[in-house]
């Protein structure tokens, strides 16, 4: 039942909202749309749905061009973060909506519609109306009318993004169980590397309009290829650096440098050192840190963790660190920073591996 889109293409007014795009999304798991806002996630899902039409290119569902068929025509469900509730039906008659329309038998909607309430503990709201909801509840009536309909393909648009803190938790691990049951294929999009890590399976990171890797969702996070793709991947902000390498040191500005063997055989020249905000450290850790100074500009205190915002030199970096710290603005604070835990960038912005 896997989704692909042959170099598809979408403009509006010549201005390009989906760059060209060639993917093949992994069939019966959880595939995340990993991207920041307007950057294209709702416009790719409703070129899956049907709803909106490429302006090039090709889209196959379980090897049937696809590209042309109607949205009524698709075994398709789709959940927004703007829920959408029948008001005048009650809970019961929103989740058996879909089941109402292809004529299943009576005795089957009921089953279908109480086993999904039961899932999604909404079985006491089934004789209420939308109105009558929290927030959360009417998501989860949403939620549950996808479930319900069975569908191969099932997309959800940032679902969770307007639910209060606790709900969202639960959801984001009942989810990928609940649509596993189901063997469809799951597209989910959201704005937070947190929820993609959460959720597992595959991700596929966005930026304008454009796919910059899919992998599973551990190794895109842990091994991007480009410096978009760690960035895209990155929250804290991904803190950057550029960097020259001679020889066998890589060096900073003012003449800070690591003397190193591991990008030996790499061309000298410029790069862009990349490293996430809990790689860098107020203590030493490994004998090849590397100090550095920076200045306080401010301190977010988060539960037992700090933020720590930093102006080293040009660049403003963040510390995420366990504990609570205290500093004041425009103090001096030194830091550590290893080369094991840095992303090595191109000129181009492509990730370069050690040889």
């Amino acid at each position: 039942m896997a989704l692909e889109f042959k170099n598809i293409c979408k403009k509006e007014y010549e201005v390009t909202i989906i760059a060209p795009i060639s993917l093949k999304l992994k069939p019966g798991i959880f595939n995340t749309i990993l991207g920041p806002t307007l950057s294209g996630k709702t416009t790719l899902l409703r070129l899956m749905a049907g709803l909106d039409k490429p302006t090039s290119g090709e889209i196959w569902h379980k090897e049937i061009n696809v590209t042309k068929l109607p949205v009524q025509k698709r075994n398709v469900a789709m959940v927004y973060q703007q829920f959408i509730n029948y008001p005048n039906m009650t809970v019961f008659e929103n989740i058996a909506s879909p089941l109402r329309v292809k004529k299943i038998a009576e005795k089957e909607v009921k089953s279908r519609v109480h086993k999904v309430a039961e899932l999604l503990k909404i079985s006491p709201l089934l004789n209420r109306r939308p109105t009558e909801l929290s927030g959360g509840q009417q998501q989860r009536t949403a939620l549950a009318r996808a479930l319900t309909k069975e569908a191969e393909l099932v997309l959800l648009d940032e679902p969770l993004a307007n639910l209060d803190y606790k709900l969202r938790e639960e959801l984001r691990e009942e989810l990928p169980r609940l649509f596993e049951e189901t063997g469809a294929t799951v597209v989910y999009t959201t704005t937070e590397p947190s929820e993609a890590l959460l959720l597992g399976g595959y991700s596929a990171t966005l930026h304008e309009g454009r796919i910059t890797q899919y992998d599973p969702t551990q190794s895109l996070y842990r091994d991007p290829k480009s410096l978009i793709a760690a960035k895209t991947f990155s929250d804290p902000p991904l803190n950057t650096v550029e960097v020259e390498k001679n020889g066998e040191g890589i060096f900073l500005e003012d003449g800070v440098h690591w003397k190193t063997s591991k990008y030996t055989n790499i061309p000298n020249g410029n790069y862009t050192l990349g490293f996430r905000a809990h790689h860098l450290k107020l203590s030493s850790t490994k004998n090849d840190d590397l100090k550095l100074a920076g200045e306080v500009l401010v301190t977010e205190l988060s539960g037992s963790e700090s933020f720590v915002h930093l102006k080293v030199n040009v660049n403003n970096w963040v510390v995420h660190t366990h504990g609570i710290y205290n500093f004041l603005e425009e103090e001096q604070i030194g830091m550590f920073l290893s080369l094991s835990n840095c992303y090595l960038f191109d000129t181009e912005g492509e990730r370069v591996y050690a040889k």
